[in-house]
Formats: structure tokens, sequence, C-alpha cells
């Protein structure tokens, strides 16, 4: 088997990881799927293996501390980067999934964005979904941005961006379009530019 064969089965193996810890969607297609959406991420195959085998380990750590911690808090990994979001039941459950962040092999920065809020209720959830759903619908038919690269996530009516943008144009595109929907309070970008 090829270097491209194992590191594309590696990825398949690591989805499937994910999405049996219940925080990806379901890989539909097989290597032909998977193999499209690498081609169109700009981290490259071999980054794309080591973020998704990054979030499957968090998801166990997690999956393994709490259930409910697991079900609580969301996060989005690129380039080693862990964004953490999510609404946490007291600050222990936020300080408890950081920690257990850390202890991911490959992790080089944690991004601590999670919000203490046990009042929140189905509608706000709903509503989150919504927005992020909308977004990624407007960036996958939007010329001139490569929706692939960008992980969404929102909470409360915060939009949290992560990925690479081709340029602080693709980026200013993207964070209009974020704004632009309705019940969006503010838009926080950790997306980071393509190296030339």
């Amino acid at each position: 088997m090829s270097r491209y064969g194992r590191l594309l089965g590696l990825v398949g193996l690591a989805a499937m990881a994910v999405t049996a810890a219940g925080c990806a969607p379901v890989v539909v297609g097989g290597a032909a799927a998977t193999g499209a959406v690498i081609g169109s991420d700009r981290r490259g195959i071999e980054e794309v293996a080591t973020d998704t085998g990054i979030q499957a380990t968090i998801n166990n750590l997690w999956f393994q501390h709490s259930i409910e911690l697991h079900r609580r808090i969301d996060m989005s990994v690129s380039q080693g980067r862990v964004l953490l979001t999510g609404r946490a039941t007291d600050p222990q459950m936020r300080l408890d999934a950081v920690r257990l962040a850390w202890q991911a092999q490959g992790v080089t920065e944690v991004i601590n964005e999670i919000q203490v809020d046990n009042e929140s209720g189905l509608v706000d959830s709903a509503r989150d979904s919504w927005i992020t759903t909308q977004l990624r619908t407007k960036l996958t038919f939007e010329r001139g941005v490569r929706s692939a690269n960008y992980s969404i996530e929102t909470v409360n009516g915060v939009v949290y961006l992560m990925g690479i943008a081709a340029g602080q144009g693709e980026l200013d595109k993207v964070t209009a379009i974020a704004r632009s929907l309705p019940n969006v309070q503010r838009v926080v970008s950790y997306v980071r530019f393509l190296q030339p």
C-alpha cells in the first residue's frame, strides 16, 4: 500500500473513531469522499490525519471522564490548535475540559472559549445550531471561499471561526457573512492565513 493509501486509511479510521464518539458527521462514500474532502483542505493529508486523531483522543478522554462534559463541550482542531466552545455547567467542568484536551498527543495550543452557563435551554441551542448551519451553507456557495477550511461553532449567538484562510480578503468575506446573519452577537476568529 502506498504512503498516501496508508494516510488515507488513518484519516478514515480516525474519522470513524470521532464519529463513534458522537461528535462528527458520518462519513459517507468511504475513501473517495474522504479523499475529496482532504483534497480541498489547505492543511494537507498528514495534518488532517493528525488533527483528526487529536479530536478522537480528546473525545474519548471527555467521554471517559463525564458523559455530561462530552455532551456539553464542543471542539475544533486545526494544525494542533484546539478551540473549545460550549456551555459548561460549572467552572470545574470548564477546567476539566481544558485539562483533558492538553493530554492528547500533538496538541500545541488550547483556546478556551467555554462559557459557564447552566441557564441556556433547547431554544438557545437550536438557535445556535441554525446560525452555524446557515453560515456553513452560505460559505459553501460563496465564490472565493473554500468552506472546507473553516470550522464553525456558535454559542449563545457568538460565532467562533477556526481554520486556514487564503488571505485577509477571504477572511473578511467570511466574517462579514457571519455578522450578517440574524441573532449573531459577535464573531471571534482564530483563523490563520495560508503560508506561502
